[in-house]
């Protein structure tokens, strides 16, 4: 318990400084991508706090340069740090609103473009799909973790809909990511904290030019499959 405290201590200590950091390139430039490298550097900095090794398998299927949507499933508070400190290239954050009021980190995530998102209203959320498609538009790459809140047994939930609308309308390629043994690490709603390893798994990118918004659901089954499949192999594996 002692540990856990001094790790959350610190922890918050490096989280104050960095955005601080990161909001102030956002006086100095309008780059996003300056205040989104600063989020890199915080998350390897906590990811090595807290002694989480991370290994990455499939980068290569990472389309660097191009707009995608990146979906990952959800079990803890780490896999923000795990996908922000290992996945190539830029992306930007489809974040829930609570986090934008948080006192400067909140700052922080508009300085690197992320876009807030009100999962209770259903007209703002759409609001926050319209937005992350200008960022797509812009070339901007988009991440999100579809279950839409942090799995609680390990399970992966089902997805919800909203970001496989902006994947059809949009037109770009959805990459599956299946993060393995974050739950592990620090499991939701604990402060908890267990050193270890944790296994990122990028899959091949996904064409959504053969689905519409009719058929969406037949997209959501297939990424799903995916990155359950994924997962499902390589807990076994590390469970062996």
């Amino acid at each position: 318990m002692i540990r856990a405290l001094f790790l959350v201590t610190i922890g918050i200590a490096i989280t104050a400084f960095m955005s601080g950091c990161a909001v102030a390139f956002g006086f100095i430039t309008s780059d996003e991508n300056m205040a989104h490298r600063v989020g890199n550097i915080w998350a390897r900095m906590l990811l090595g706090l807290a002694n989480t090794k991370v290994e990455i398998i499939g980068a290569e299927n990472v389309l660097i340069g191009k707009p995608q949507i990146f979906m990952a499933n959800h079990q803890s508070d780490f896999d923000v740090l795990i996908v922000l400190a290992h996945l190539p290239g830029q992306f930007r954050w489809i974040v829930k609103k609570e986090l934008f009021h948080i006192p400067i980190f909140g700052r922080a995530m508009q300085s690197a473009g992320y876009i807030e998102i009100d999962r209770e209203d259903r007209e703002k959320a759409m609001m926050s799909i319209d937005r992350a498609a200008m960022k797509i538009r812009e070339g901007k790459s988009v991440m999100s973790f579809p279950e839409g809140t942090r799995s609680k047994d390990g399970k992966i939930k089902p997805f919800k809909h909203g970001m496989f609308y902006l994947a059809i309308k949009s037109g770009v390629p959805i990459v599956p990511i299946s993060i393995i043994g974050a739950g592990e690490i620090m499991p939701k709603r604990s402060l908890h904290i267990k050193p270890g390893r944790i296994t990122l798994v990028i899959d091949k990118p996904i064409d959504v030019s053969g689905y519409s918004i009719e058929n969406r659901q037949e997209l959501i089954d297939k990424v799903q499959n995916v990155i359950a499949g994924n997962y499902e192999a390589r807990s076994v594996a590390k469970a062996v």
